[in-house]
């Protein structure tokens, strides 16, 4: 039996990495539902581009920090850059709940945007305790997570936004507390001494893109950006388009969102895991992406019938589990030890822009429709990049990354 002064078996910490996104998740999904629909009430009464603004501001941050979270991860370490970021996440949620005028629910966002850089973090962690070639399955639990926390977090912030509109932004800060305290004691660096020295003698963005990695690496960039836009626009409108359409409050859309966070983990936690044993990821992706963009264009549309609206959320979800993992992989696997951090906080940086831009896009759309077709022009335009991505996909080379094999993933 190994022991913890063993080095040939040390234990994976993948399982606590996983709890800490997952909790880092649940936090970012109780205000999902609540946020827009909180913003736009009388007591704050944002305009749509104020309303955009208050939503992209998280991610255009995280735009400019993710980077340099990554690079300085590779520098000094994960597990710093990891505590401090969660602890900037909790206060950032803590300003919001206690906002009484607009420009403190935007402090809030920037105090949590500015932290928000910690996923690409995370993933780098789990880039450093496995193989190459098991990387895009072990990427799929940063995609379950994902999953149960879209599924517990929005339910549990229409719950919560029943009782008071600020309570859920001070349970997501408690929760990041818990979540500080959890990595501060018990997470192990993931970053190898040897790695950490490396990087910092050549953690150039210009040696992420060499020994022949540029074209897949942009490819792999670009599909990101279009896919996160495109899906972004949903997310942004949808608890308000589930209000004015439908007549749901938040709770009612908080459990719709359940069940499409629920549908996620099935999917990424089960079915795309084992599809993954083969090298498929190129054309699991397009097959998101197809799917996506298909249910998307048919969202507005949607009759007023529950039934109707769960099927195509189950579309959206399905779509979304293909596509993401699997570009995470192929990223991860393009990239050497040292610039594993640079490389993921680049691709969160894309995925960061494309949440920026999709609810710019979707609110300023908003003025070509009425309350009876409630954002029907930002879900066709969600449509439309979602096929730019398709396209962005297919020009991605997965025979420059080593294909993955059906080797199992280290147990947590």
């Amino acid at each position: 039996m190994a022991t913890s002064s063993d080095p040939a078996k040390p234990r994976s910490p993948l399982g606590l990495i996983f709890l800490t996104i997952l909790i880092d998740m649940i936090g970012f999904g109780i205000v999902i539902p609540v946020l827009p629909v909180y913003a736009e009430g009388s007591r704050f009464g944002a305009t749509p581009t104020q309303l955009s603004i208050l939503v992209g501001i998280y991610s255009l941050l995280q735009l400019v920090f993710s980077p340099i979270l990554g690079h300085l991860s590779d520098r000094i370490g994960r597990k710093p850059v990891l505590t401090v970021s969660i602890l900037g996440t909790a206060i950032g949620f803590f300003v919001t709940g206690s906002a009484n005028a607009y420009w403190m629910l935007l402090l809030g966002r920037i105090i949590d945007g500015i932290s928000g850089g910690n996923i690409a973090t995370g993933m780098a962690c789990i880039a450093d305790v496995t193989t190459k070639e098991n990387r895009s399955k072990s990427m799929g639990l940063i995609g379950a997570a994902f999953g149960v926390g879209f599924m517990i977090g929005p339910a549990l912030g229409g719950v919560l936004g029943k009782i008071s509109p600020a309570l859920p932004f001070f349970v997501a800060g408690g929760l990041a507390l818990v979540n500080c305290a959890l990595v501060a004691m018990n997470l192990p660096e993931t970053l190898t001494p040897e790695a950490q020295e490396r990087a910092r003698h050549r953690a150039s963005i210009g040696e992420v893109f060499s020994h022949g990695r540029s074209g897949l690496i942009f490819a792999i960039l670009a599909s990101q950006l279009a896919s996160v836009t495109g899906f972004s626009i949903m997310t942004s409108l949808f608890a308000l388009f589930c209000e004015k359409r439908f007549g749901y409050d938040i709770a009612h859309t908080g459990w719709i969102l359940f069940y499409v966070g629920f549908l996620g983990v099935l999917m990424q936690g089960g079915v795309l895991r084992r599809l993954l044993k083969r090298p498929i990821e190129k054309q699991l992706a397009v097959i998101g992406a197809g799917v996506l963009a298909i249910s998307m264009y048919f969202l507005p549309s949607t009759p007023p019938s529950l039934g109707m609206l769960l099927l195509v959320c189950a579309g959206i979800s399905v779509g979304n589990s293909f596509v993401t993992p699997t570009l995470n992989g192929l990223a991860s696997r393009s990239s050497d030890a040292h610039t594993q951090g640079r490389v993921l906080g680049l691709l969160a940086s894309a995925g960061s822009l494309g949440r920026f831009v999709g609810p710019m896009i979707g609110f300023q759309l908003l003025r070509f429709d009425s309350n009876e077709n409630y954002a029907r022009t930002s879900f066709y335009a969600s449509a439309a990049i979602l096929v730019l991505a398709l396209v962005c996909i297919t020009m991605v080379s997965p025979g420059a990354a080593t294909a993955p094999t059906p080797d199992a993933i280290p147990e947590t």
